[in-house]
């Protein structure tokens, strides 16, 4: 992926879609075998003496030790911070984890280093951000879309609540390492691809809904990522380095789409809003926490059903609502200019016990029920999540637009 960068950098030039596109200040992408006895290197090109390691127990144990030895070996000065746990034993990107890891890293490191999945990824990226030194992603699991993404997702005073902060300046994502990761967590980096499904499908919806910007090239790119991990659904199910080279690749494919764009509408719809419904409610209930992608895999099975049922097969009648059109004209008449377009969209998502057979492949949950999801919470999510995040999703004309009273969750 060493020429990726610069080619998405070129092919984004030449974009004619009219939105403001960042640039792409990552230098680097390794995802290889023995990518983590490169970074010593790449430090000392950039005259980085004294990195921050930002782990937690588990990742220290498979990545960082071996990665500060690595640095300690090649004389520069790294120290680390292992992210305390809660009281369940989950490391949470709320107030309490960031605030240790900037009292920790202080004004004397040159840089940090996050050395982990997506939680440690949020929090350097938020504490690189704010003390304004540059960060570098190890990743230890092939389980998100994030690690080269501009949002850090954080919990603040028990609200999930994305801040736009930075990316990181290097990927170095070694295939020894993350083959070795938990099958589980190879499972959910599937499910937070598969969760492109409903994305997608939200973005394009709210393009024609509530002309939001969009990007055809963002939203090209997020799609071949999750049409190669599809593809090659049985070589990643065997952990082996070529099916784990293409989820991680995928991966980083759909954090770069997030971050030319600015925003995660081409990776996040309604499908994360239920998610992060979910994960507020665990914590609120001082509950274990549940892998990102395990809860977007089930939430994206659950829209789209749905999606599919109750918006696409009642959308002529709709559209024909003379109460409706009284009540929300404009939206109704963006809808029926663009009636087929729409279709196109919704039909396009695959049926969705075609995508449960994808992630039981993996051994991955597929009904809110393997998650410890309750009947009610599902119910309450459907009618509330579209709330936390102010997106025009098919969730949200569902529920605003229609103000239904459909039991959501035994349909699904």
């Amino acid at each position: 992926m060493e020429n990726f960068v610069a080619e998405i950098h070129d092919l984004f030039k030449t974009c004619s879609c009219g939105n403001h596109h960042n640039d792409i200040p990552i230098e680097t992408i390794m995802a290889e075998n023995g990518a983590l006895n490169k970074v010593a290197s790449f430090l000392a090109e950039k005259s980085f003496g004294s990195p921050k390691i930002v782990a937690d127990s588990n990742t220290m144990t498979a990545a960082g030790d071996k990665l500060t030895e690595l640095l300690n070996s090649a004389g520069l000065a790294v120290t680390s911070c292992e992210v305390t746990p809660d009281e369940n034993g989950d490391v949470v990107a709320d107030e309490k984890a960031l605030v240790q890891v900037l009292l920790e890293t202080g004004r004397n490191s040159d840089c940090m280093i996050a050395v982990g999945s997506g939680t440690i990824h949020d929090i350097t990226r938020f504490c690189s951000a704010t003390l304004n030194i540059p960060f570098i992603s190890i990743p230890t699991a092939p389980s998100v879309d994030g690690f080269t993404s501009l949002g850090a997702p954080l919990i603040v005073r028990g609200v999930k609540k994305t801040f736009q902060m930075t990316s990181p300046i290097a990927v170095f994502a070694d295939i020894d390492v993350l083959k070795k990761a938990p099958k589980e967590m190879i499972a959910a980096g599937v499910g937070d691809m598969i969760a492109k499904y409903t994305s997608l499908a939200d973005w394009k919806f709210e393009r024609y809904a509530a002309d939001v910007p969009y990007c055809e090239l963002s939203a090209e790119l997020t799609q071949l990522a999750l049409d190669e991990c599809v593809a090659n659904i049985e070589k990643i199910a065997k952990a082996e380095d070529e099916g784990i080279t293409i989820l991680i690749e995928s991966l980083i494919k759909s954090g770069i789409a997030m971050l030319v764009f600015g925003q995660s509408h081409p990776a996040s719809g309604g499908e994360h809003h239920l998610s992060h419904y979910w994960e507020m409610d665990l914590l609120k209930n001082n509950r274990p926490q549940v892998l990102h992608g395990a809860k977007v895999g089930v939430t994206t099975i659950l829209l789209s059903s749905i999606y599919k049922s109750e918006f696409l097969n009642e959308l002529d009648n709709i559209l024909e609502n003379g109460e409706i059109q009284e009540k929300h004209g404009k939206v109704l008449a963006n809808l029926r200019e663009n009636k087929d377009k729409v279709k196109e969209i919704l039909e396009a998502i695959p049926d969705p016990e075609s995508t449960k057979r994808l992630i039981e492949n993996l051994g991955g949950p597929v009904l809110p029920n393997e998650l410890g999801i309750s009947d009610s919470l599902v119910h309450d999510s459907l009618k509330h999540a579209h709330h936390l995040r102010d997106r025009y999703t098919v969730l949200k004309f569902l529920n605003v637009v229609l103000q239904t009273e459909y039991d959501f969750a035994a349909k699904a």
